[in-house]
Order: structure tokens, then sequence, then C-alpha cells
């Protein structure tokens, strides 16, 4: 898995936000707001420590959009996540019969599944039924690797973190890591 083309939107505006409960009137969005604001939205994190949802609201609010390569089994667990928005993503519909399986496999994938998709994807080009389509989609490996755009925020963030840190896949523990470099996050995400 890998992720890429990383940004964070409103962090600041976010995290100055964080205070509004307490507010007579709109804030002033100054560096001195700013750095008066991280106080209080790092005690509201704590606060919410080992909950994935209460005082931090402010989080949703933190937006992040990344690219991302995983593989395919990865994909159902993704969607599951309510603000996990995909962007846009490769497909395997339209782009399937063109894919190097010797490339764009990942590592647990065999040698011979990888034949076997060569041999199936040869038989549709061959003859371009909708049986032989089925075939070649109904066989391909989960191994397969895929990417998308993908926009989401630091609440989201921090339920995926709480629910996949020591998750059986390596791949959700390596999501995790990335979660971690974020700005902020180990105040905000991770609640450290």
């Amino acid at each position: 898995m890998k992720v890429t083309n990383v940004k964070v939107y409103d962090l600041e505006e976010s995290i100055i936000a964080c205070r509004n409960a307490m507010r007579l009137e709109l804030p002033q969005y100054t560096k001195e707001e700013f750095e008066a604001s991280l106080g209080r939205a790092k005690k509201l994190c704590q606060a919410s420590k080992g909950e994935v949802r209460c005082h931090a609201n402010f989080r949703t609010g933190i937006r992040v959009s990344f690219d991302i390569e995983y593989p395919n089994y990865i994909s159902p667990e993704m969607q599951r996540y309510h603000w996990f928005d995909i962007v846009t993503s490769s497909s395997k519909m339209h782009r399937l019969m063109q894919m190097d399986f010797d490339k764009c496999c990942n590592q647990y994938v065999t040698q011979t599944t990888i034949n076997q998709m060569k041999r199936l994807i040869q038989a549709y080009n061959e003859n371009k039924t909708e049986e032989n389509f089925m075939t070649v989609l109904s066989n391909c490996p989960q191994g397969i690797m895929l990417f998308m755009r993908v926009s989401t925020n630091y609440e989201q963030l921090r339920t995926i973190y709480l629910q996949r840190k020591n998750h059986k896949l390596p791949e959700w523990r390596l999501f995790c890591e990335w979660i971690s470099t974020l700005p902020y996050a180990k105040e905000l995400i991770i609640c450290e």
C-alpha cells in the first residue's frame, strides 16, 4: 500500500473553530488565535481519548485528500467508512484486459495465478464474448494493485486509526502509520 499526493485543508481554521462554543462573536483567524485554540483542541481530543466521537467534532473540518495504491482485497473494508469518499479510482472493469499481470500484482499472488490470468485474457482477446469477459473478471486475484483518489477528514481517520492500528492485514497497519505522519496527528487523531 502506498499513499501519495497528500493535501490537508482547513487545519488551522478548524482548530480555531474548536472554541466556538464558548465565543460571543466570530473568531479572528490569526496566528495568535490559532496558538490559543491549539491548546483547547488538544484538551478536547484528550477528553475524547478512547472514544471514537465526542467533544472533538472540530476534526470533521480538517479535510485530507490523497492518492492510494492498494490491493483489491482492501476495497470492501475501505468502503465501509462513511467519510472515506472515493473521488475516482482505477477500474478493473475497463482496464483489466490491458493490465500487465507481471507488474500489477502484489508479492502474494502466485506465478501460477498470473499465468492463468494471462491465458484467460488471451482467450478473451481472441473471442470477446460476455462469458470470456466474466471468466477473466471472476478469476482476477484479490492481490491485484489498484489506485484511487480519496477525500476524508481527521475525524474519520481517527475512527480508522482506532479500529485498524492492530489489524491482521499489514496494509491497514501501514495506513495507520501514515495517519500518524499527518500534521498534529499525535495530538488530534491518536490523542497521545
